[in-house]
């Protein structure tokens, strides 16, 4: 791989021979290096749409041949753990599993573009020296769509063909992060690394799934400042976060959840938002029918060009009612509802559907008990078959 040191990726590099973290690679001189190790010419001369799984050092995924956007549904994610720790938890990222397209996929296209429609710089936007990861972000994206779902999408040079929507793309004449507004369904936030002080900063992103924030109260923030409101990151998990992605290299990315019970599927929810309000009292008509899991499955990746670090992200919904068929699921949200630790579940928020969500899960998990799916003796832990249900791969 090409100027690349993906095990320690130019951590002693003095700063006078980096791009700085605000400087756009192209006003650069050639011989200057980005924190990756690649010189600014070196980069110029991959051109566009290098061979990334080879750079990376990630295998590409398995093409799905005869995939049908509108019957697939998305991975059945529950990322419950007992005991339930503050901890990032993260696992080995499957190559096949970057992104994952589904049923949703127009429905959620739309929204999205609705949304930035309406917010604009508060849910996308780039900072001077992201120029280089965004259009990296982007090539490395439609790269993988059009091998794994090759019968969807199709790049011919700068053009990229989008048979699911039945759109053309000129990639020239479109930022890359409204190009992938445009065809993913997902969230990505990309941060790099300042030169002067090691630490990671959050440089860009199109971030349109959000709970209680925007991006825009994010940009330029370092990791520290980004996780502010999660209980206990400072005290905890910032030293071993600031490591991780000092050392995190190319070629082994991860992948995390995390977890709500919502009413409804709110997808964009800053607490400007008129129905941020609702999570701060019980609506007595309030129906188990209206109770959703929310699972965020979050991947983590270092770009082998630009040496930025990207967040992905997707909000999937699950109906209350399904985890009634679901072998400890119910069993183990209420261990974790009653027994977790009380700054991580205020944080959570989840008491606004608990009057309705205790009784329904109570109900589940008898109901698992009495049918046999679940043993009466049955002791609260994280599953084997984590992050999904005992039984889940047998029926898929």
């Amino acid at each position: 791989m090409l100027g690349i040191d993906v095990e320690n990726p130019l951590n002693r590099l003095p700063t006078e021979s980096l791009v700085r973290m605000d400087e756009d690679y192209r006003n650069a001189d050639h011989g200057s290096k980005i924190f990756s190790g690649f010189t600014v010419g070196e980069i110029e001369a991959l051109g566009n749409f290098p061979d990334y799984a080879k750079l990376s050092g990630v295998a590409e995924p398995s093409p799905l041949v005869g995939f049908d956007i509108d019957s697939a549904a998305p991975r059945p994610y529950r990322p419950f753990r007992w005991p339930y720790h503050q901890t990032m938890s993260f696992q080995k990222m499957d190559p096949d599993y970057w992104i994952e397209l589904e049923s949703t996929y127009r429905e959620r296209i739309a929204q999205r573009l609705a949304l930035y429609t309406k917010h604009g710089s508060d849910v996308l936007q780039a900072l001077p020296g992201s120029e280089l990861a965004c259009k990296e972000l982007m090539e490395m994206m439609l790269q993988y769509m059009c091998t794994r779902y090759p019968e969807c999408f199709r790049l011919d040079k700068s053009i990229f063909y989008n048979n699911i929507l039945d759109t053309r793309t000129d990639l020239d004449k479109l930022h890359p992060l409204l190009v992938l507004l445009e065809h993913v369904p997902e969230d990505f936030a990309i941060t790099l690394r300042n030169e002067e002080t090691g630490r990671y900063h959050l440089r860009a992103g199109v971030v349109l799934s959000t709970l209680g924030w925007k991006l825009s109260q994010k940009m330029g923030l370092e990791l520290g400042g980004v996780h502010a409101p999660v209980p206990s990151y400072k005290e905890k998990m910032a030293f071993s976060m600031d490591r991780f992605f000092t050392k995190m290299p190319a070629w082994s990315p991860i992948q995390r959840g995390s977890w709500g019970l919502e009413i409804g599927q709110p997808l964009f929810l800053p607490e400007d938002h008129p129905d941020w309000s609702h999570r701060e009292s019980q609506n007595p008509d309030l129906h188990r029918d209206d109770v959703f899991l929310r699972a965020d499955w979050q991947t983590l990746r270092r770009m082998p060009l630009s040496g930025g670090i990207v967040f992905n992200f997707k909000a999937l919904f699950t109906p209350l009612e399904q985890f009634k068929d679901e072998p400890c699921i119910p069993s183990l949200i209420l261990k974790i509802l009653d027994q977790g630790e009380q700054g991580i579940m205020k944080y959570k928020a989840t008491w606004h559907v608990e009057h309705v969500a205790r009784p329904a899960l109570e109900q589940y998990a008898r109901s698992q008990i009495e049918r046999g799916i679940m043993t009466k003796n049955w002791t609260e832990q994280t599953l084997d078959e984590y992050p999904f249900y005992p039984g889940y791969n047998k029926g898929h």
